[in-house]
């Protein structure tokens, strides 16, 4: 069993706390620019994940949407950034649906 030391425990820096540090509050313009880069990953890493899924090379990828290898190469490592013209481009050729929701 594992004891647990309630004073180191409420020491602890917590992921909000840590990203704060970092990158500056909500709302500044560095944590900004940190959750749009974060962002950008998370939906290029959603779009590798079909593409490997589908057994698609990325030269096929590229093929489907009239780009080379390089580029597609370039969003899933994060070099470049992705325009949602893109994102959406690269969904439909998988096959993937997206549905916009407000609130």
């Amino acid at each position: 069993m594992i004891k647990l030391d309630k004073n180191k425990l409420a020491q602890l820096t917590t992921g909000s706390q840590r990203l704060a540090e970092k990158y500056g509050e909500r709302g500044t313009p560095s944590r900004e620019e940190f959750e749009a880069k974060a962002k950008a990953w998370y939906y290029a890493e959603l779009l590798r994940d079909e593409r490997k899924r589908q057994n698609l090379t990325q030269q096929q990828l590229g093929a489907r949407i009239g780009k080379k290898r390089e580029y597609i190469s370039s969003l899933e490592q994060g070099q470049t950034d992705m325009q949602l013209s893109t994102f959406m481009l690269i969904a439909n050729a998988l096959g993937l649906r997206f549905s916009l929701v407000l609130g």
